[in-house]
């Protein structure tokens, strides 16, 4: 857990005065550049934490720092918890202002002298981890589902279908999960009597309720996503089956990473690939990382597709 490595990088370079990043990842068993990532989550919310390069280089705390990990409380725990499953100050303002808060904690036994020192870095070192081409995706509702999540309290939710038509739901919430930075409620709808997954972003509002619910003593929140998780890949496979056959030559086959493929023939030096691209509009959103090393044979309907949307682009580019 991320919690354990953040903890454990302050306590170990401590303890030791200096140590390479090399070395922590093997005590903490994990990547090089996984504890440079702790470091600079670390470093962002003003930990004073050096990295001097050369032979007898390495990563140290600042002369004078000590950490006393007994001034955090058990919120301020959870919050660096919930930083290393994905929540980032840069993407949800509210939730980063609480990270911050809990890591400055940490500062208190710093004497005065090295105050100037720690708001100089702070002037002159900013750590942006967004994307450059997207912003991450706001969750407005997020603090009070983790809320009610912590606290196992009654959920009362206004839920945007896929098709956009809301709906309201009374929820006992299970857990959390986070995939690829997107938030997922695991809760129990009164309404349905039935065990539902919700897509956090789609919650257009929330309500608190002081009722009590117990979760049963038998379920796993890891074992439930895992299982939800196949049952979703495999009905994905069966309900979205879009059969298309491309043609390459043999020395652009390994270029093709990613595609699902379910036959594969040989003539000379070109193949036929037929691969699945799941449905029609995923074909054309998906087609165009293809073009260039691979010609589009079937269906008519996608061949067609490519021949007027590559028209077009000559129209434009001559």
């Amino acid at each position: 857990m991320r919690l354990h490595r953040l903890i454990a990088i302050l306590l170990l370079v401590e303890s030791r005065g200096k140590m390479k990043a090399n070395d922590l990842a093997q005590a903490l068993e994990t990547s090089v550049r996984s504890i440079y990532r702790d470091i600079d989550v670390l470093a962002e919310a003003g930990i004073p934490l050096l990295s001097t390069p050369g032979p007898n280089g390495g990563i140290s705390l600042m002369e004078g720092y000590t950490v006393n990990l007994n001034q955090l409380h058990g919120e301020d725990v959870i919050n660096l918890y919930l930083t290393g499953m994905g929540i980032h100050a840069g993407g949800h303002t509210h939730s980063g202002l609480k990270l911050k808060t809990t890591l400055l904690k940490l500062e208190k036994t710093l004497p005065s002298s090295y105050q100037t020192d720690i708001q100089k870095a702070q002037r002159r070192f900013y750590f942006d981890d967004t994307p450059w081409w997207s912003e991450r995706i706001e969750i407005p509702c997020l603090e009070s589902i983790r809320t009610a999540v912590w606290r196992s309290q009654k959920l009362k939710i206004e839920y945007h279908k896929i098709n956009r038509v809301i709906s309201s739901r009374k929820l006992q919430p299970y857990g959390l999960v986070v995939k690829k930075e997107e938030w997922y409620l695991i809760a129990y709808c009164e309404e349905v009597e039935q065990l539902r997954t919700f897509k956090c972003e789609r919650i257009a509002s929330t309500q608190l309720m002081d009722e009590a619910y117990a979760i049963p003593q038998e379920f796993s929140l890891e074992r439930h996503w895992k299982q939800q998780e196949r049952g979703f890949k495999q009905v994905c496979k069966e309900e979205e089956f879009y059969s298309v056959v491309i043609r390459t030559d043999k020395r652009r086959e390994s270029t093709l990473q990613g595609v699902e493929i379910m036959s594969r023939i040989e003539e000379g030096d070109q193949i036929f690939l037929t691969v699945n691209m799941y449905s029609y509009e995923s074909a054309c959103t998906n087609v165009w990382g293809m073009l260039g090393r691979t010609e589009i044979v079937e269906p008519l309907e996608l061949r067609q597709y490519v021949k007027e949307q590559v028209h077009r682009l000559q129209k434009i580019y001559y």
